[in-house]
Protein backbone atom coordinates (compact mmCIF):
# COMPACT_ATOMS: atom_id res chain seq x y z
CA UNK A 1 0.00 0.00 0.00
CA UNK A 2 1.25 3.39 -0.85
CA UNK A 3 2.19 5.62 1.75
CA UNK A 4 -0.21 8.75 2.54
CA UNK A 5 2.09 11.63 2.20
CA UNK A 6 1.29 15.61 3.52
CA UNK A 7 1.75 17.99 1.73
CA UNK A 8 2.67 21.35 3.15
CA UNK A 9 4.78 24.69 2.95
CA UNK A 10 6.82 24.46 6.30
CA UNK A 11 7.60 21.65 8.80
CA UNK A 12 8.46 22.68 12.27
CA UNK A 13 10.12 20.09 14.46
CA UNK A 14 9.76 21.09 17.38
CA UNK A 15 6.52 22.83 19.09
CA UNK A 16 8.03 24.40 22.23
CA UNK A 17 7.70 28.50 22.54
CA UNK A 18 10.15 29.41 19.29
CA UNK A 19 8.28 26.71 17.43
CA UNK A 20 5.09 27.99 18.44
CA UNK A 21 5.65 31.42 17.34
CA UNK A 22 7.38 30.36 14.44
CA UNK A 23 3.87 29.30 13.51
CA UNK A 24 2.79 33.26 13.96
CA UNK A 25 5.27 34.18 11.92
CA UNK A 26 5.45 32.17 8.74
CA UNK A 27 1.38 32.65 8.87
CA UNK A 28 1.47 36.40 8.78
CA UNK A 29 3.11 35.15 5.35
CA UNK A 30 0.94 33.19 4.09
CA UNK A 31 2.62 29.56 4.64
CA UNK A 32 1.36 26.56 5.56
CA UNK A 33 2.79 24.95 8.68
CA UNK A 34 2.86 21.06 10.21
CA UNK A 35 4.28 20.65 13.99
CA UNK A 36 6.40 17.78 14.76
CA UNK A 37 6.95 16.70 18.22
CA UNK A 38 8.77 13.80 20.51
CA UNK A 39 6.18 15.14 23.59
CA UNK A 40 3.05 14.64 23.76
CA UNK A 41 1.85 18.07 23.98
CA UNK A 42 2.73 21.65 23.20
CA UNK A 43 5.45 23.81 24.66
CA UNK A 44 8.68 21.57 24.83
CA UNK A 45 11.14 22.34 27.71
CA UNK A 46 8.39 25.06 29.35
CA UNK A 47 5.58 22.79 29.57
CA UNK A 48 7.45 19.70 30.43
CA UNK A 49 10.22 20.74 32.51
CA UNK A 50 9.07 24.09 34.61
CA UNK A 51 4.93 24.10 33.75
CA UNK A 52 4.61 26.58 36.83
CA UNK A 53 8.30 27.76 36.76
CA UNK A 54 7.94 31.71 36.59
CA UNK A 55 9.98 33.17 33.53
CA UNK A 56 10.55 36.78 34.30
CA UNK A 57 12.36 37.95 30.75
CA UNK A 58 9.12 37.99 28.42
CA UNK A 59 8.82 41.52 26.99
CA UNK A 60 5.64 42.89 28.31
CA UNK A 61 4.90 39.98 30.57
CA UNK A 62 7.04 41.27 33.93
CA UNK A 63 5.84 37.57 34.96
CA UNK A 64 4.62 34.17 33.16
CA UNK A 65 4.36 30.62 33.98
CA UNK A 66 6.15 27.90 31.24
CA UNK A 67 2.34 26.40 30.62
CA UNK A 68 0.77 30.27 30.35
CA UNK A 69 3.33 31.29 27.92
CA UNK A 70 2.54 28.30 25.99
CA UNK A 71 -1.29 28.99 25.83
CA UNK A 72 -0.59 32.41 25.03
CA UNK A 73 1.34 31.24 22.10
CA UNK A 74 -0.94 28.40 20.91
CA UNK A 75 -3.59 31.03 21.29
CA UNK A 76 -1.67 33.34 19.16
CA UNK A 77 -1.00 31.04 16.38
CA UNK A 78 -4.63 29.69 16.28
CA UNK A 79 -5.87 32.06 13.17
CA UNK A 80 -3.53 29.95 11.46
CA UNK A 81 -4.71 26.43 12.10
CA UNK A 82 -1.15 24.75 12.39
CA UNK A 83 -1.25 20.83 12.19
CA UNK A 84 0.20 19.14 15.06
CA UNK A 85 1.91 15.66 14.93
CA UNK A 86 3.33 14.92 19.06
CA UNK A 87 4.69 11.76 19.88
CA UNK A 88 6.98 11.79 16.66
CA UNK A 89 10.39 12.04 16.01
CA UNK A 90 11.78 12.84 12.56
CA UNK A 91 14.30 9.97 11.89
CA UNK A 92 14.49 10.74 7.88
CA UNK A 93 15.30 13.79 5.82
CA UNK A 94 15.74 14.12 2.31
CA UNK A 95 16.50 16.78 -0.21
CA UNK A 96 13.81 15.67 -3.41
CA UNK A 97 15.24 16.16 -7.05
CA UNK A 98 12.32 18.66 -7.80
CA UNK A 99 13.17 20.92 -4.87
CA UNK A 100 12.04 20.60 -1.32
CA UNK A 101 12.49 17.91 1.27
CA UNK A 102 10.59 14.50 2.31
CA UNK A 103 10.64 13.76 5.84
CA UNK A 104 9.97 10.59 7.72
CA UNK A 105 9.05 10.27 11.25
CA UNK A 106 9.55 7.03 13.40
CA UNK A 107 6.30 6.81 13.92
CA UNK A 108 5.77 6.35 9.68
CA UNK A 109 4.56 9.67 8.75
CA UNK A 110 5.68 11.24 5.65
CA UNK A 111 5.97 15.26 4.72
CA UNK A 112 7.00 16.84 1.30
CA UNK A 113 7.95 20.27 2.32
CA UNK A 114 9.69 23.48 0.94
CA UNK A 115 11.06 24.58 4.27
CA UNK A 116 12.29 22.83 7.23
CA UNK A 117 12.41 24.60 10.65
CA UNK A 118 14.38 22.89 13.15
CA UNK A 119 13.61 24.23 16.74
CA UNK A 120 14.06 21.68 19.02
CA UNK A 121 15.82 23.01 21.66
CA UNK A 122 18.72 21.32 22.90
CA UNK A 123 17.56 18.45 20.51
CA UNK A 124 14.66 15.86 21.22
CA UNK A 125 13.63 14.77 24.61
CA UNK A 126 14.03 10.67 24.48
CA UNK A 127 12.58 8.70 27.98
CA UNK A 128 15.13 7.60 30.59
CA UNK A 129 15.24 4.09 30.40
CA UNK A 130 15.32 2.76 33.86
CA UNK A 131 17.73 0.56 34.92
CA UNK A 132 16.15 -2.93 34.31
CA UNK A 133 18.60 -5.94 33.21
CA UNK A 134 16.97 -6.91 29.59
CA UNK A 135 14.29 -4.11 29.44
CA UNK A 136 15.78 -3.97 25.83
CA UNK A 137 14.25 -7.11 24.73
CA UNK A 138 10.60 -6.10 25.80
CA UNK A 139 10.43 -2.35 24.22
CA UNK A 140 7.83 -1.81 21.90
CA UNK A 141 5.94 -4.82 22.23
CA UNK A 142 5.57 -5.24 25.98
CA UNK A 143 7.27 -1.73 27.39
CA UNK A 144 6.25 1.33 26.35
CA UNK A 145 7.86 4.95 27.12
CA UNK A 146 5.09 6.70 25.98
CA UNK A 147 1.41 6.35 25.23
CA UNK A 148 -0.17 7.05 21.37
CA UNK A 149 -2.65 5.15 21.28
CA UNK A 150 -5.11 4.46 24.35
CA UNK A 151 -6.89 1.83 22.37
CA UNK A 152 -3.53 -0.41 22.30
CA UNK A 153 -3.50 -1.25 26.07
CA UNK A 154 -7.38 -1.76 26.46
CA UNK A 155 -7.75 -5.34 28.20
CA UNK A 156 -3.77 -5.45 29.29
CA UNK A 157 -2.59 -5.93 32.25
CA UNK A 158 -0.85 -3.10 33.17
CA UNK A 159 2.09 -2.02 35.16
CA UNK A 160 2.69 2.31 35.28
CA UNK A 161 5.89 3.00 36.91
CA UNK A 162 6.74 6.17 38.12
CA UNK A 163 5.78 9.18 40.22
CA UNK A 164 4.99 12.51 38.11
CA UNK A 165 2.32 13.48 35.86
CA UNK A 166 2.78 11.12 33.07
CA UNK A 167 2.57 8.53 35.41
CA UNK A 168 -0.10 9.55 37.45
CA UNK A 169 -2.20 10.99 34.30
CA UNK A 170 -1.77 7.83 32.46
CA UNK A 171 -2.93 5.51 35.34
CA UNK A 172 -5.82 7.36 35.09
CA UNK A 173 -6.79 7.46 31.61
CA UNK A 174 -5.96 4.02 31.20
CA UNK A 175 -7.42 2.47 34.17
CA UNK A 176 -11.25 2.17 32.91
CA UNK A 177 -9.77 0.16 29.43
CA UNK A 178 -7.10 -1.75 30.97
CA UNK A 179 -7.64 -5.30 32.50
CA UNK A 180 -5.98 -4.39 35.31
CA UNK A 181 -4.25 -1.58 36.60
CA UNK A 182 -1.14 -1.32 38.54
CA UNK A 183 0.84 1.83 39.80
CA UNK A 184 4.53 1.27 41.65
CA UNK A 185 6.47 4.28 42.66
CA UNK A 186 9.48 4.41 45.30
CA UNK A 187 7.78 6.29 47.79
CA UNK A 188 4.30 7.33 48.50
CA UNK A 189 5.26 11.13 47.99
CA UNK A 190 4.68 12.57 44.04
CA UNK A 191 5.80 14.94 41.90
CA UNK A 192 2.57 15.39 40.43
CA UNK A 193 -0.99 17.47 40.57
CA UNK A 194 -2.20 16.95 43.81
CA UNK A 195 -5.74 16.32 42.05
CA UNK A 196 -4.37 13.05 39.97
CA UNK A 197 -2.74 11.54 43.47
CA UNK A 198 -6.11 11.96 45.14
CA UNK A 199 -7.51 10.22 42.23
CA UNK A 200 -5.61 7.48 41.96
CA UNK A 201 -5.98 6.67 45.82
CA UNK A 202 -9.71 6.89 45.14
CA UNK A 203 -9.11 4.26 42.52
CA UNK A 204 -7.10 1.62 45.19
CA UNK A 205 -9.32 2.36 48.21
CA UNK A 206 -12.40 1.11 45.33
CA UNK A 207 -10.40 -1.88 44.15
CA UNK A 208 -9.98 -0.79 40.85
CA UNK A 209 -6.72 -0.89 41.17
CA UNK A 210 -3.42 -1.44 42.90
CA UNK A 211 -0.89 0.63 44.15
CA UNK A 212 2.95 -0.62 45.42
CA UNK A 213 5.77 1.11 46.80
CA UNK A 214 9.26 -0.17 45.33
CA UNK A 215 11.05 -0.36 42.22
CA UNK A 216 11.16 -3.30 39.53
CA UNK A 217 14.25 -5.21 39.98
CA UNK A 218 13.39 -7.93 36.77
CA UNK A 219 11.16 -8.37 34.48
CA UNK A 220 10.17 -12.38 33.36
CA UNK A 221 8.81 -13.61 29.88
CA UNK A 222 10.24 -14.23 26.81
CA UNK A 223 10.51 -13.39 22.58
CA UNK A 224 9.29 -9.67 23.62
CA UNK A 225 6.24 -10.75 25.79
CA UNK A 226 5.96 -9.70 29.48
CA UNK A 227 4.53 -12.04 31.74
CA UNK A 228 5.23 -10.37 35.12
CA UNK A 229 8.07 -8.64 37.14
CA UNK A 230 9.57 -8.83 40.48
CA UNK A 231 9.98 -5.70 42.38
CA UNK A 232 12.22 -4.95 45.61
CA UNK A 233 9.63 -3.23 47.92
CA UNK A 234 10.83 -0.37 50.70
CA UNK A 235 11.71 -3.34 53.01
CA UNK A 236 14.28 -4.45 50.76
CA UNK A 237 12.04 -7.48 50.39
CA UNK A 238 11.16 -9.03 46.80
CA UNK A 239 8.07 -10.07 45.76
CA UNK A 240 6.24 -10.80 41.98
CA UNK A 241 3.38 -8.92 40.12
CA UNK A 242 1.69 -10.12 36.84
CA UNK A 243 1.41 -8.15 34.19
CA UNK A 244 1.45 -8.02 30.18
CA UNK A 245 2.77 -4.15 29.62
CA UNK A 246 5.07 -1.83 31.13
CA UNK A 247 4.66 1.98 31.15
CA UNK A 248 7.84 3.48 33.30
CA UNK A 249 7.76 7.38 33.05
CA UNK A 250 11.09 8.02 34.44
CA UNK A 251 11.43 11.54 33.43
CA UNK A 252 13.11 12.55 30.16
CA UNK A 253 16.62 13.45 28.61
CA UNK A 254 17.76 15.82 25.92
CA UNK A 255 19.52 14.34 22.87
CA UNK A 256 20.16 15.60 19.68
CA UNK A 257 18.82 12.33 18.32
CA UNK A 258 18.61 11.73 14.33
CA UNK A 259 19.36 15.74 13.80
CA UNK A 260 22.97 14.13 13.99
CA UNK A 261 23.04 12.53 10.82
CA UNK A 262 21.83 15.18 8.86
CA UNK A 263 24.81 16.83 7.21
CA UNK A 264 24.73 20.22 9.48
CA UNK A 265 28.04 20.94 10.01
CA UNK A 266 27.35 21.06 13.63
CA UNK A 267 29.59 22.37 16.52
CA UNK A 268 29.53 20.84 19.67
CA UNK A 269 25.90 19.43 18.95
CA UNK A 270 24.48 22.68 17.87
CA UNK A 271 23.84 23.97 14.52
CA UNK A 272 25.68 26.87 12.84
CA UNK A 273 23.44 29.61 11.21
CA UNK A 274 23.97 32.72 9.36
CA UNK A 275 22.55 35.55 11.14
CA UNK A 276 20.53 37.16 8.04
CA UNK A 277 18.42 34.39 7.34
CA UNK A 278 19.05 31.71 10.61
CA UNK A 279 19.40 28.93 7.61
CA UNK A 280 21.83 25.86 8.20
CA UNK A 281 24.57 25.27 4.92
CA UNK A 282 21.54 22.91 3.90
CA UNK A 283 19.40 26.14 1.96
CA UNK A 284 15.96 25.27 2.73
CA UNK A 285 16.67 24.33 6.19
CA UNK A 286 16.58 26.65 9.04
CA UNK A 287 17.56 26.26 12.84
CA UNK A 288 15.80 28.51 15.21
CA UNK A 289 16.03 28.76 19.32
CA UNK A 290 18.20 26.84 21.37
CA UNK A 291 19.28 24.51 18.81
CA UNK A 292 21.04 26.58 16.87
CA UNK A 293 24.65 28.69 17.31
CA UNK A 294 26.05 32.00 15.87
CA UNK A 295 28.69 34.42 17.22
CA UNK A 296 27.03 36.28 20.03
CA UNK A 297 24.08 33.78 20.91
CA UNK A 298 22.54 33.89 23.74
CA UNK A 299 20.26 30.86 25.02
CA UNK A 300 16.89 32.82 25.51
CA UNK A 301 13.13 32.50 24.84
CA UNK A 302 12.91 36.31 23.08
CA UNK A 303 16.02 35.23 20.99
CA UNK A 304 14.24 32.75 19.32
CA UNK A 305 11.33 35.15 18.62
CA UNK A 306 13.81 37.06 17.03
CA UNK A 307 15.40 34.44 14.93
CA UNK A 308 12.13 33.18 14.09
CA UNK A 309 10.89 36.69 12.81
CA UNK A 310 13.99 37.22 9.93
CA UNK A 311 13.78 33.10 9.12
CA UNK A 312 10.22 33.79 7.70
CA UNK A 313 11.58 36.38 5.62
CA UNK A 314 13.37 33.80 3.72
CA UNK A 315 10.79 31.12 3.89
CA UNK A 316 8.78 33.23 2.20
CA UNK A 317 10.85 33.59 -0.72
CA UNK A 318 11.64 29.50 -0.84
CA UNK A 319 7.69 29.03 -0.51
CA UNK A 320 6.22 31.93 -2.87
CA UNK A 321 9.23 32.56 -5.20
CA UNK A 322 7.03 34.57 -7.75
CA UNK A 323 5.77 36.77 -4.84
CA UNK A 324 6.73 40.35 -4.17
CA UNK A 325 7.74 40.50 -0.40
CA UNK A 326 6.01 43.84 1.34
CA UNK A 327 7.08 44.32 4.74
CA UNK A 328 3.73 45.11 7.10
CA UNK A 329 2.92 46.29 10.94
CA UNK A 330 -0.09 44.26 12.50
CA UNK A 331 -0.92 47.89 13.99
CA UNK A 332 -1.44 49.46 10.66
CA UNK A 333 -1.83 46.26 7.75
CA UNK A 334 -5.41 45.65 7.13
CA UNK A 335 -4.85 42.18 5.02
CA UNK A 336 -2.79 41.22 8.30
CA UNK A 337 -5.23 42.26 10.37
CA UNK A 338 -7.85 39.85 8.62
CA UNK A 339 -5.84 37.01 8.46
CA UNK A 340 -5.86 37.31 12.31
CA UNK A 341 -9.47 38.11 12.18
CA UNK A 342 -9.31 41.47 14.50
CA UNK A 343 -10.14 43.95 11.59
Amino acid sequence: MAEETIVTDVVVIGAGPTGLFAVFELGLLDMKVHLVDILDRPGGQCAELYPEKPIYDIPGLPLVTGQELTDRLMEQAAPFHPQFHFNEMVDEVERLPEGGFRLKTDGGLVFHTKVVVIAAGGGSFQPKRPPIPGIEDYEGTSVFYAVKKMENFRGKNVLISGGGDSALDWTINLQPIAQSMQLIHRRDGFRAAPASVNEMHRLVAEGKMKFHLGQVTKLHGSNGKLEGVTIQGNDKKDFDVACDTLLPFFGLTMKLGPIANWGLNLHENLIPVDTEKFETNAPGIFAVGDINTYPGKLKLILSGFHEVALMAQQAFRIVHPDAKLTFQYTTSSTSLQKKLGVA
